[in-house]
């Protein structure tokens, strides 16, 4: 019976692969944050001022987080293949937890660089952790269930897109957290709920569910074939959804004065919350990629998947390093580099100081690469680190 490849027995080389591809391509998005010129004058995703390759570069990155928050699910399946479930309730709930103190206080840190800490979004590292923290308790239930109610809430939470939160309050912020991208003020300090509960705990339940097809005893050409056709029904749902503009997204599309932008319209799609539409466009082809990338890896792919291995560790890494990089960029632009410290949300709005300040798209992508150059060394080290050191159980939470 034919395995996935891997390099060792507890690690699906497919699945870290994809990680990383996704990763690193996430990686391309916060560079453009905080170098693209045109980031501080208008959102890409905004059809009457972005072109092209501008959208296409911010609609790429949409891939990354139903791929981390999909994958995480299937990790959890698959470390519930050692343990118990009382262990593995434990440990989900304990990851949980964690994730969501880095993104408050390292990974806040990371985007603002304000040690007064005016400002948070909470964003993937926070639901992945409120996710895990849910998914401790629903991993009792039985597969079917948990399956079920993930695609329930998948295809049914768009109804509640015109229901809006309007006070400041917990409650309002609890209500908010659900459902819905919302800016709050406590005290002087502004959180946005970036990344709603709802959609994204669907992904992590359906990941889950999906972890059964990587279970030992399951024949690769049988994983495969179900592969293909759930990727294949989730974009043939996800086009025709999109082409009767009825239901799916709270963005309808609309034809555009030219044919590249009229598909610029068609494909974007909403992320906050993220839509049904928007669900269904990225992990389709990602199951699909998850076909074709279970095969032996290529030098570029023993590359690429070291990023995978270390997901965690290169996303705290990463945002410090472009953080300090966009420093010597804006000083170099002749601005004080305290105009790197926010002290509210980033954004083209909010920070009209940076205004001239950036790069172009070309001058972007080479930063890109350079911060993918410059971590290889560090993830490379720390993977083997990892596989080192197993006796480390505090490893398994970086």
């Amino acid at each position: 019976m034919q395995q996935p490849f891997t390099s060792n027995k507890k690690r699906i080389e497919s699945i870290d692969l994809l990680r990383g591809i996704v990763i690193v391509i996430m990686a391309l998005d916060h560079v453009r944050d905080y170098f693209h010129a045109a980031n501080f004058v208008y959102d890409p995703t905004d059809l009457a001022q972005t072109n092209a390759p501008v959208f296409f570069t911010r609609w790429i990155t949409h891939f990354c987080a139903p791929v981390f928050v999909f994958l995480a699910g299937t990790s959890a399946f698959l470390v519930g293949e050692r343990k118990t479930k009382k262990e593995l309730s434990a440990f989900l709930l304990k990851r949980g937890l964690w994730l969501m103190l880095l993104e408050v206080t390292v990974i806040s840190f990371a985007w603002n660089f304000n040690p007064h800490y005016t400002t948070f979004r909470l964003q993937v590292i926070w639901i992945l952790g409120l996710s895990m923290v849910c998914m401790s308790g629903l991993i009792y239930l039985p597969p079917k269930i948990i399956l079920a109610a993930g695609l329930v809430i998948l295809f049914s939470h768009n109804l509640f897109d015109n229901m809006h939160v309007t006070g400041n309050g917990f409650s309002d912020f609890l209500l908010a957290e659900l459902h819905e991208r919302k800016r709050f003020s406590f005290g002087g300090h502004f959180v946005t709920t970036g990344y709603s509960l709802l959609p994204w705990l669907s992904t992590m339940m359906l990941g889950y569910c999906f972890g059964a097809l990587y279970k030992k005893e399951m024949d690769a050409a049988v994983r495969k074939k179900y592969l293909l056709v759930i990727g294949s029904t989730a974009i043939l749902i996800f086009v025709l959804l999109r082409g009767i503009n009825v239901y799916g997204d709270m963005q309808p599309w609309k034809v555009q004065a030219s044919f590249i932008m009229t598909i610029c319209s068609f494909l974007n799609v909403t992320k906050y919350p993220p839509s049904l539409l928007y669900t269904l466009m990225t992990l389709g082809p990602a199951l699909i990629a998850l076909v074709l990338l279970e095969k032996p890896l290529s030098r570029f792919g023993q590359i690429i998947i070291v990023y995978g291995r270390v997901p965690l560790f290169f996303y705290i890494l990463h945002l410090f390093l472009i953080h300090l990089l966009a420093i010597v960029a804006v000083v170099a632009s002749g601005r004080p580099w305290t105009q790197m410290i926010f002290t509210t949300m980033q954004s083209a709005k909010d920070s009209p100081w940076l205004t001239g300040y950036g790069f172009s798209l070309a001058g972007t992508y080479m930063v890109w690469i350079l911060v993918i150059v410059l971590l290889y060394p560090l993830c490379k080290w720390y993977d083997r680190y990892k596989s080192n050191h197993k006796e480390k159980w505090w490893l398994s939470y970086l």
